[in-house]
């Protein structure tokens, strides 16, 4: 089995990224897992075509992209993608859309097929603070986990695929007052057990029920 996991380049003036410092030290194999990663674009236009692509090149089993949520105490495994694009500051490219859908042909929402309730116990066990999220926002993290759920609706996809926010990194939080931060060996390690429980979990590989699709 194959996992494919992605990171995201620094945006909004910061100069590191933890999803990415974290995919970085992920390890080649899991188990029997084969982990490849690949860093995608802080931008609206240019991610989508990055994630397609190493798809595309790998063919993985499991896609499970990250990214960062300086607001959050925990990891926090996503549950639901809308179909909006509704940005508080522009991207790294310069654009800010404001009420634009994703996929203009798409559904309102998809549901992750990770096994993410499995994945949250599986984490707080092991002692990390961890919670499932119900939004992963309006900016680029959102369109990317839609955008990853809707190609594998619309090609019929055989993996199981989701998204999970992380917390800032200690040096980042030292440049906003108050906001909570995770070491990235801690990020690092949920992401691991979040792959983990999924591959153990692969022959069940269904749509969440209530889905959207």
């Amino acid at each position: 089995m194959k996992a494919l996991v992605t990171g995201f380049d620094p945006f909004g003036g910061e100069v590191v990224n933890p999803s990415l410092e974290a995919v970085r030290r992920l390890p080649a194999r899991i188990g029997e897992l084969i982990v490849v990663t690949q860093r995608l674009p802080a931008a609206f236009a240019a991610s989508l075509p990055e994630l397609y692509a190493a798809i595309e090149r790998e063919d993985p089993d499991i896609v499970l992209c990250t990214g960062e949520a300086g607001s959050r105490t925990e990891l926090s495994p996503e549950r639901v993608a809308i179909n909006v694009q509704d940005a508080r500051i522009p991207d790294n490219e310069g654009a800010q859309p404001v009420d634009v859908k994703v996929a203009e042909d798409g559904p309102a929402a998809y549901f992750t097929t990770l096994p993410i309730k499995a994945a949250v116990l599986a984490m707080r066990q092991a002692g990390l603070p961890v919670a499932v999220s119900n939004s992963a926002g309006t900016f680029v993290c959102n369109h990317v986990f839609y955008g990853l759920m809707h190609y594998a609706a619309t090609r019929k996809a055989r993996f199981r695929g989701g998204f999970m926010h992380v917390p800032y990194l200690p040096e980042q939080a030292a440049n906003h007052p108050k906001a909570p931060s995770m070491a990235v060996e801690t990020i690092a390690r949920g992401i691991e057990i979040l792959l983990a429980v999924a591959a153990e979990r692969s022959t069940d590989l269904v749509v969440a029920e209530g889905a959207v699709s």
